[in-house]
């Protein structure tokens, strides 16, 4: 038609027809195209989106696992201090009460060691008087006295004997309670952990 440029209403008109077809053909395949493209970039995207999300919550996950580790090894640590905390007390209390123990064990020897000593010149003195009034012809009276200061002396020394094992008893028995509470206290302190 270009060539030979003819005139012909028809074949003008089946010519724009044609053309026309064509046209609406090319728009539609450019526009499927198009949508086709769209939808993949939308994909793509979806999926990228999608693993950025994934990744994001791996990571989110990785920290919070982190961070309950972090906990628990605090509280460990908080857990062992407070146990070393309690058992240096525990440690310190035994021995600030054995201590205390043998300070009065001292104190009471030394104030028995004193009693003895004056016991022992009293009755030194009775022996004497004793023995000067029987020197002195007053046999009876002499007698009386040394048997007198004897038998005090005998007594005293009997209650001194029965104290002394009352008091080691007393000791033994404080000594097994203050281990029991000590090991009770122990056991406590391990149950708490």
């Amino acid at each position: 038609m270009a060539f030979n440029w003819s005139h012909d209403v028809q074949l003008m008109i089946v010519t724009l027809i044609i053309a026309l077809l064509c046209g609406i053909l090319a728009a539609f395949w450019f526009a499927s195209i198009a949508r086709n493209l769209h939808i993949d970039d939308q994909a793509t995207l979806l999926e990228r989106h999608a693993q950025d999300r994934e990744n994001m919550l791996k990571e989110s996950e990785r920290e919070k696992a982190g961070v309950v580790k972090e906990k628990s090894d605090l509280r460990e640590q908080h857990a062992r201090e407070r146990e070393r905390i309690l058992l240096d007390a525990e440690r310190d209390k035994a021995n600030t009460v054995a201590e205390s123990y043998r300070k009065i064990a001292e104190e009471s020897s030394k104030a028995h060691a004193k009693a003895n000593f004056k016991v022992g010149a009293a009755f030194a003195a009775a022996v004497g008087i004793g023995g000067l009034m029987i020197v002195s012809q007053l046999i009876t009276v002499g007698t009386m006295i040394l048997v007198a200061s004897g038998s005090g002396l005998s007594g005293y020394m009997l209650r001194a004997r029965h104290e002394n094992i009352s008091r080691k008893k007393q000791l033994a028995i404080s000594e097994q309670k203050m281990l029991l509470d000590h090991s009770i206290s122990a056991e406590d302190v391990n149950d708490f952990m």
